[in-house]
Parts: structure tokens; C-alpha cells; sequence
């Protein structure tokens, strides 16, 4: 419930949200919609790696920031080699595993900042005595759902999407073979019979090579919660799915109810132009 009260304006005052974001142009949509919250009169806390990419933060809210163990140079050359793989011309299936053995090196490399996170005890006692009522997360790296599982706290994400149709699988969204395009096919919605086959087969690797992504993630998250989870385990319990994508410029597929289509592109302010 408190999740609806945090998004409509005018129907609650103070109430305490945790930010969980991921750096780089996925702050940069993100920010606004912290500040909106915090000008609505909700108190907002933006917990940050020491470490990271275009975090520029304002005064409207309260930032939290935790030590990290690497540097800003290995960040840069993680993600500059996953970069340099996406701009390689390769058939498939040639493509598909060259992005997954960079995707999977750059995975590790964030998430190391949620190891660092919950191994700052000062960050976690801070946070566990703020009293919060929600969490707002990116999820790509899914720090901010262990930590929002941790605290037993309901959240929301706000993305542009998984890897492994992950932002269809976990909220139980019917998603058939026949016309909905998996990743790295480049097939569209209407498929021969043959490209059918190959979109059943690509299917079938997605829970596979999204473990391989998430690996790290699983098992650190298990130890955290000191249960067995999964990827869907940390997932589908979240409230409001916040997708950061016009549905229009999707290929027609069934939603569920607590999916919102937002719009909007990762970018930077910048001046308006002139008439």
C-alpha cells in the first residue's frame, strides 16, 4: 500500500523512501524522479558507491555514500570492453557469445558494489534505523532487491529492461514463442517456421546464460538472506514495475497490471532549443 501512497502526489506527507540507483546514464533518468518525490515532501535517502559514474546529487535529498574496493579505472576498462563488443559486426551465434562472456565480466565487476555495501556495517545499521517505508531500485544488478528482501521492505523498479526477457519472465507476463522476438535473434513478430525454432532455442539458453550473468548475484544474495534464491525469487515480489520504454515501440505482448510504461530515454539535461 505504501508503495501507491509514495507515486500519487498529495496523499502522504514524510514518508521514507531508499534509493537504490545504478550509476552512469541510468542515473540520469532516475534523478528526476527523485527529486519529484523529494519535492512532494517525501523524505528520500540515495545510498551511492564512493566509486561510480555521473552521480551528480542535489540538495533535495539525503545521499549516503559507502567505501567501495576497486578503483574508477577498472570500472572504466570493464565497460569499455563490454562497449567494444557491441560494436562488433559478428553473425550469430558468434555474437551472442561474445556479448555474453563481456556481459558476464562486467556483471561481476558491479556487483562488487553490493559486496561492499552490505559489508559496510555502519551503512547497514544506518540504514536499518531510518524506518523506511519503501525502496525505489534499478534493478540490472539487483543490489537494491537484495537489500530491499533484507529489510523486508516492498519496492518498485524503475528500468529499461533485463537481459534474458528477465522484465516479462518475473512479473508471470505470457510471452509465446510463435510471435514474441527473443534477443540476439534479430527476428521480428512475424516469423517463419524456421525462425520460430531458432526463437524456441534462444529461449531455452536465456535461464541459462542468465544465471551465468547473475552467478555472483545468486549466491551472494543467498548468503545474505540465508535462504536458496533465485532470479525470479529476488524479482517477482516487486510492487510496481516502472519501464523506462514506450509499450508502442514494443512488439505486441500481454502485461500485468502493476507494469507501467513510463517512457523516456537515458540522457542528459541540457538547454531547450530555441524557436
Amino acid at each position: 500500500a505504501w508503495i501507491f501512497i509514495l507515486l500519487l502526489p498529495g496523499l502522504s506527507d514524510g514518508r521514507k523512501l531508499l534509493v537504490v540507483p545504478m550509476g552512469g546514464s541510468h542515473w540520469l533518468s532516475m534523478r528526476q524522479v527523485v527529486e519529484k518525490l523529494s519535492e512532494r515532501g517525501h523524505k528520500v535517502v540515495v545510498v551511492i558507491p564512493e566509486v561510480s559514474w555521473q552521480m551528480e546529487t542535489t540538495q533535495a535529498y539525503t545521499v549516503k555514500t559507502y567505501p567501495v574496493s576497486y578503483t574508477l579505472e577498472e570500472l572504466d576498462n570493464a565497460f569499455h570492453e563490454y562497449v567494444a563488443t557491441h560494436l562488433k559486426d559478428l553473425p550469430f551465434p558468434l555474437n551472442a557469445l561474445a556479448v555474453y562472456n563481456s556481459s558476464v565480466h562486467v556483471f561481476r565487476m558491479f556487483f562488487v558494489q553490493c559486496k561492499n555495501l552490505f559489508s559496510s556495517k555502519e551503512t547497514l545499521l544506518y540504514l536499518n534505523q531510518s524506518g523506511f517505508d519503501a525502496v525505489l531500485t534499478d534493478p540490472i544488478f539487483m543490489c537494491g532487491a537484495t537489500l530491499a528482501n533484507y529489510f523486508s521492505l516492498p519496492f518498485v523498479f524503475f528500468m529499461r529492461g533485463f537481459p534474458c526477457n528477465l522484465h516479462y519472465e518475473a512479473p508471470q507476463c505470457p510471452s509465446p514463442l510463435s510471435y514474441t522476438p527473443r534477443l540476439f535473434t534479430f527476428n521480428s513478430d512475424h516469423m517463419t517456421f524456421f525462425q520460430r525454432v531458432e526463437n524456441a532455442l534462444v529461449s531455452l539458453l536465456e535461464l541459462v546464460y542468465c544465471n551465468g550473468f547473475y552467478e555472483d548475484a545468486i549466491k551472494f544474495s543467498s548468503e545474505v538472506l540465508q535462504r536458496d534464491v533465485s532470479l525470479l525469487d529476488l524479482l517477482n515480489s516487486a510492487s510496481i514495475w516502472l519501464l523506462r520504454f514506450d509499450f508502442v515501440f514494443e512488439y505486441v505482448r500481454p502485461v500485468m497490471p502493476n507494469m507501467v510504461f513510463i517512457g523516456g530515454v537515458n540522457c542528459a539535461q541540457r538547454k531547450p532549443l530555441s524557436e
